[in-house]
């Protein structure tokens, strides 16, 4: 396992991190197709034995039951002090005006519900899910900022926003002298590339440790065309991302000849290409099945030279923007 750092960070992470919004209760939250406890603890144990430290889950995956699960097994299968352990915030976790948001006091009751499910007393990184347009931005920042100094939180991140947002973010906490944002989780693969006209710049030029989600499209990249799963078929989210079938359907053939080529994967290819650009840091990978992992390690071996790369982007055409609002 190759290890780096977090942003400019010091923090050393593993150079694949697990998401965790695969392990959940299905009868806790909208995911039919999460894996209960039984089944995604050997996922857990599979990630620490391949040397993965970087594991991320968030207060809304299953009503909770992620957090629970994963910490359980990462306090039975791994050291504290060696887990890099991330969480995010904003999602409606209650009924009510404050059951959602970046509000002081819905962060501020969200970190303490989040490390009881976790069982642990602090995490490594405490994201924001999304950026909160009925909270300003300041008064978002302060509270995570007192997140951090009370321990509760080592660093903290963001997730899918327009770049303007995440600058304006990033300058509020430095006239203030609050703690920066350290991370962007964006969604970022072959078949959504936009990230690549003003994030990706942005981040690169301020030292943001870039770990995207969905870097497989949801499985797109992994099967024929035409092939489907059952998240797919449920996940009503996943249905608003990926909206140009005739050139994503290129995209996926084309990651489909290099793996054939290469005698690899379509997993790896489509992983490889994502892990090489030299603003990530470290996709986030969810695991169901025992090879995903295998998958996962293996891509950050598999070089890509200057053609295959051009193959394999020639086919993109302009997304709507997708992931966020």
């Amino acid at each position: 396992m190759e290890y780096v750092k977090l942003g400019r960070t010091g923090l050393d992470v593993s150079r694949v991190c697990l998401g965790c919004m695969t392990y959940g209760e299905s009868n806790r939250g909208a995911h039919s197709w999460t894996l209960d406890e039984e089944t995604s603890r050997p996922f857990i144990r599979k990630a620490i034995d391949l040397g993965i430290n970087f594991f991320d889950t968030a207060n809304v995956y299953s009503d909770g039951t992620s957090e629970e699960i994963v910490g359980r097994a990462l306090k039975d299968f791994g050291s504290r002090d060696q887990i890099v352990l991330a969480t995010k915030v904003f999602n409606r976790m209650h009924e009510g005006p404050n059951g959602m948001g970046l509000s002081r006091k819905a962060i501020m009751s969200e970190i303490d519900h989040s490390l009881r499910r976790l069982g642990t007393d602090y995490v490594d990184l405490y994201q924001i899910h999304r950026w909160d347009p009925r909270t300003p931005i300041e008064e978002t920042l302060e509270a995570l900022h007192d997140v951090v100094k009370a321990g509760k939180a080592r660093y903290i991140g963001a997730s899918s926003m327009f770049a303007w947002q995440f600058s304006k973010a990033l300058y509020v906490a430095e006239r203030n002298g609050w703690t920066r944002f350290s991370t962007m989780q964006n969604h970022y693969n072959l078949l959504y590339r936009e990230e690549e006209r003003e994030m990706m710049p942005l981040c690169h030029e301020q030292g943001i440790g870039v770990i995207p989600w969905s870097p497989l499209a949801r499985g797109r990249l992994t099967r024929d065309w035409n092939d489907g799963s059952e998240r797919e078929s449920t996940d009503v989210f996943g249905k608003t991302l990926y909206t140009v079938p005739d050139a994503d359907r290129k995209v996926v053939e084309a990651v489909a000849a290099v793996a054939k080529a290469r005698g690899v994967s379509k997993a790896q290819v489509a992983l490889a290409w994502v892990a090489q650009k030299p603003f990530v840091t470290a996709p986030i990978v969810g695991a169901s099945k025992p090879h995903h992992l295998d998958d996962a390690v293996a891509a950050l071996s598999l070089k890509l030279d200057a053609d295959e790369i051009a193959k394999l982007e020639e086919a993109y055409v302009p997304h709507a923007v997708a992931g966020h609002t």
